[in-house]
């Protein structure tokens, strides 16, 4: 089976209950978001989940339109059903996070956590960065995180692919890919891809960049 397809039927399979463990916004999205100035006429959820951040740009952020993307359909329900609960709006979309279907120069802010780290290749984790600044507008920013080897959880120095554990109900185990950065190559693929560092950070075992799509394409 494609990898990226066992990736999106996995996160169908555990939509439910992963989204009832989502609740709250990160506080690094928050930050990000109160230090954005002016109006922003479409923010982009990127790897929406259950819409936790997606809720935060309609409401809080300044954001005329709201679009919520992701590669699972479960997990889309589960932002359906929130932003149904708590009367924010949001458009849903499922797409994959490397061929994003969104026009050039479309979107103002982007939130981009949790999810980078999930594409099973450098060369699609690269794709979908290249996506990212695609699809900025020329003042647009975007938040970027990945798990990193910094985290407590990890001994390794360097950048490899894992698989993470999820129990669902009942005790049935189900393994989730993820590739954990160490931050010199999170930094390197920044680098490598057509996005502009404007600062980055680790929080949390974490890394964080502030981007924006400010490179000429075309490397």
């Amino acid at each position: 089976m494609d990898r990226r397809k066992a990736i999106r039927d996995t996160y169908d399979r555990i939509a439910t209950h992963f989204a009832s463990t989502r609740e709250y916004a990160w506080p690094e999205v928050e930050s990000f978001l109160r230090e954005l100035e002016g109006e922003r006429a479409v923010g982009l959820d990127l790897g929406c989940g259950n819409c936790r951040h997606a809720q935060l740009l309609a409401e809080d952020a300044g954001v005329e339109r709201t679009i919520g993307l992701d590669v699972s359909r479960g997990l889309l329900e589960t932002g359906r059903e929130r932003a149904r609960e708590r009367e924010f709006d949001v458009s849903l979309v499922q797409g994959d996070a490397a061929t994003l279907p969104l026009a050039a120069d479309a979107v103002d802010v982007v939130v981009y956590v949790a999810t980078l780290h999930h594409l099973p290749t450098r060369a699609s984790r690269l794709a979908s960065l290249d996506e990212l600044a695609r699809v900025l507008a020329p003042e647009g920013r975007a938040l970027v995180s990945a798990w990193s080897t910094a985290h407590d959880r990890f001994d390794e120095d360097e950048g490899f692919d894992t698989t993470v554990e999820w129990t669902l109900p009942g005790g049935e185990p189900v393994d989730r890919f993820y590739h954990i950065y160490d931050p010199a190559e999170f930094e390197r693929d920044l680098a490598d891809s057509d996005l502009d560092v404007l600062k980055w950070e680790l929080s949390s075992g974490n890394c964080y960049a502030t981007v924006a799509g400010g490179k000429p394409t075309g490397r």
